[in-house]
């Protein structure tokens, strides 16, 4: 079951393909394996093979789900390229057979797919945006808690760590996005008949990852990126332009962060629900040139501000002897009106005798919203 109020007519994908030279992204997200993605999309391309366009399946996978698998049939399929992985060949999509064939449409299923090592791109989604650029129009299909600042919102809520992760302006920045929705109890009913995966794996399935608590959580979590994504693009549609914010968001690192890539995703979802520019800023003080601290931390600290700039943040580097002084002077030089940071919990009888960052802080820059991290460990 789909929500018709996302779920445009065909035939409108059909002329947005025509009116530009690069291609056109429609994804299908749903909330969990199961739903029917992978389904919808392939009636949708025998719909626009019966109208005479030019369709290919570039990757699908079934899962061995015979109803989804009866479906390929029909439908043209470029060979996989097969790659050899420590004595394991793995098929992938073939990106070089794809654009050779060049069609109008190509089907690419489970766009948060990591590569097999020996792949041109790392991600599947990047295999896409090659595609796109060729002119190539794409439907592809993708769960939600496969969105990198879902990632620790979906641990805490279901306890999965999602090894599979793609930016969010992959699925921001698709032209079209359609909800493929059941209830949880429909859901865990399709599991139990052995619709989604194979009978040896259902008992521990319902027990882990489908169960009902999971599954709700999910759907609510789906229903509200996809309203705020469609949100967003009406009110560019009605404006003419992408809206941008008067709002900054700033994101405070340090080489001492518990947990940088948490504050992170904080960040970049906080600037995204305000349409707002963001900076994660990491600030290096003198008693820790970059070059002093030890190379595990320094692999750390690149890595977070990588992710920034995937989440489209943009990375800085700043020093100051004193890091008050260097986040209020930054909140005055970009205009910031939103600082998030990490609070280490400082032991009882310490705070007695300092201030901490975040006391401090507050008393500094007035007027601007500031978004604490709650963390465990304790501040040097």
């Amino acid at each position: 079951m789909s929500d018709d109020v996302t779920q445009p007519n065909p035939e409108h994908f059909l002329t947005l393909i025509r009116q530009q030279q690069r291609g056109r992204h429609k994804v299908y997200v749903g909330f969990a394996a199961g739903v029917g993605k992978t389904y919808q999309m392939l009636q949708e391309a025998h719909r626009l093979q019966r109208q005479g366009v030019d369709v290919v399946v570039g990757i699908v996978e079934t899962h061995g789900r015979a109803e989804t698998a009866a479906l390929v049939e029909g439908l043209e399929q470029v060979p996989q390229n097969r790659i050899e992985y420590r004595g394991v060949v793995l098929e992938e999509m073939n990106l070089d057979a794809l654009l050779s064939r060049h069609p109008t449409v190509a089907l690419v299923d489970e766009l948060a797919h990591n590569n097999a090592p020996g792949s041109q791109h790392e991600k599947r989604y990047q295999d896409v945006d090659e595609l796109l650029q060729a002119g190539i129009n794409v439907i592809s299909t993708l769960n939600v808690q496969h969105l990198e600042s879902l990632y620790d919102i979906v641990e805490q809520a279901t306890g999965i760590k999602v090894t599979e992760r793609l930016p969010d302006h992959v699925l921001g920045t698709a032209d079209q996005i359609v909800n493929v929705d059941v209830s949880a109890e429909d859901l865990r009913e399709r599991l139990a008949e052995g619709k989604i995966y194979p009978p040896e794996r259902v008992e521990r399935a319902l027990d882990n990852f489908f169960t009902l608590v999971n599954l709700s959580r999910l759907r609510e979590l789906t229903l509200e990126e996809i309203a705020h994504h469609l949100d967003r693009r009406h009110q560019e549609e009605a404006c003419g332009v992408k809206r941008v914010g008067l709002d900054r968001v700033m994101v405070c690192l340090s080489s001492g962060s518990p947990n940088p890539a948490s504050l992170v995703r904080k960040g970049s979802r906080l600037a995204d629900r305000l349409n707002a520019t963001w900076y994660a800023v990491y600030i290096g003080t003198p008693k820790e040139p970059l070059e002093r601290i030890d190379a595990a931390t320094q692999r750390q600290i690149s890595n977070t501000l990588a992710l920034a700039q995937q989440l489209d943040g943009v990375p800085m580097t700043v020093k100051g002897s004193d890091v008050v002084n260097t986040i209020a002077a930054f909140v005055k030089e970009n205009a910031i009106t939103h600082v998030v940071l990490a609070r280490n919990k400082l032991l009882w009888y310490r705070r007695w005798f300092c201030k901490s960052v975040l006391d401090r802080l507050l008393q500094t820059v007035r007027g601007v919203g500031v978004v604490i991290e709650e963390t465990d460990e304790d501040a040097s």
